[in-house]
């Protein structure tokens, strides 16, 4: 039986992993969080009670097992050997860091310890366990802005902009370290922003989502044709092609003999998953409106004064991995209704 270690399981993005792994393999996981920051045993609960209505109500709860932990601190011998069951580690998904920009701009020393000490730990339980593949789940924030029209390419210089950008940056160097120092089998995936359900009330669609139900103001970065984009992909599909990319097989090791563009440097894997289209934050926010049924209200603000080191646009581009063959099971226009439409109907969602 194939296991997975999936850290930061409560958190928005990597629960939205967890229930598609349960829905589309026959995976054990073994999800770690340490409910300190965004995580939340909520989100977990809910998943584990989602099963198929034709399955056991008990089949995806047997499969999975919640181990509590922090990852500024290495795992004990007893969690290792909880992770690695019988059989071992097939594969590791590092999903856990803490990944709020203001945060780290009011508290940057403590956010960038964080996230350093978080993927060093689990480096070091991948060096010590020794699974196929290690999905470390990086940004597009570490390029930095793209101007309108241009899309980040695999590989493209790192400029982070801010100090949450910063520290998936460094996990990005130091998973790279591991890779060729130790033979990790790193496997480096740089996502865009994420929508989807049980999405935290402060990130853009939940708030504007909120703000148009109670007939206020949405606020939109910039100001008249001058408006903050960025490519967006429900959490659904982001998790649908990390399993793509596991399936692909064993990841590039050093020295690297995959891809000609990766050969010359001995670079590991590394994948841009979003989807093609650029939506401005206004665009999206009407969409939120329409979804909803109500009319939008919103005035802008300037990002610069908002958020010193916000990048009003952002873009990837996910040619590589559409080269191998995958593409967003669900278009973004069907996944951003239907989360807004479950959302409505589970208002608990947006309290906070």
């Amino acid at each position: 039986m194939t296991r997975c270690l999936l850290t930061g399981a409560g958190g928005f993005v990597a629960h939205h992993f967890l229930e598609h792994v349960l829905s589309v393999t026959d995976w054990d996981v073994v999800a770690t969080d340490s409910f300190r920051h965004r995580g939340t045993t909520d989100r977990i609960a809910q998943v584990l009670k989602g099963g198929p209505a034709w399955a056991d109500p008990d089949a995806w709860r047997d499969r999975v097992t919640v181990l509590q932990h922090d990852l500024r601190a290495p795992f004990s011998e007893q969690a290792r050997a909880v992770i690695a069951g019988r059989g071992g580690l097939d594969y590791l998904i590092a999903m856990a860091s803490q990944s709020h920009v203001d945060t780290s701009i009011t508290d940057p020393v403590e956010f960038c310890e964080n996230n350093f000490a978080v993927a060093l730990n689990t480096l070091e339980l991948a060096r010590q366990l020794q699974p196929k593949a290690v999905v470390m789940i990086s940004t597009d924030e570490v390029y930095g802005p793209a101007e309108p029209g241009h899309a980040h390419r695999e590989w493209d210089a790192i400029l982070p902009s801010n100090p949450y950008a910063a520290s998936k940056a460094a996990q990005e160097a130091v998973s790279i370290s591991y890779w060729r120092t130790y033979g990790v089998p790193v496997i480096i995936t740089n996502t865009m922003n994420m929508i989807g359900e049980r999405q935290h009330p402060e990130k853009f669609v939940p708030s504007v989502l909120r703000a148009v139900l109670a007939g206020r103001e949405a606020v939109i970065h910039g100001s008249p044709g001058n408006v903050g984009s960025r490519h967006y992909l429900h959490a659904r599909n982001m998790a649908d092609a990390v399993i793509f990319l596991l399936r692909q097989g064993r990841p590039a090791m050093f020295p690297a003999h995959a891809l000609p563009h990766e050969e010359a440097g001995n670079w590991p894997d590394r994948y841009n998953i979003a989807s093609a289209d650029r939506i401005d934050n206004l665009e999206l926010a009407q969409m939120i409106a329409a979804a909803a049924g109500l009319p939008l209200k919103f005035r802008y603000e300037d990002f610069h004064t908002a958020r010193p080191g916000h990048d009003p646009h952002y873009g990837l581009d996910p040619g590589k991995i559409a080269a191998l063959g995958w593409k967003p099971p669900v278009p973004f226009a069907a996944s951003l209704e239907r989360t807004i439409r479950w959302t409505m109907a589970h208002p608990e969602w947006m309290l906070g």
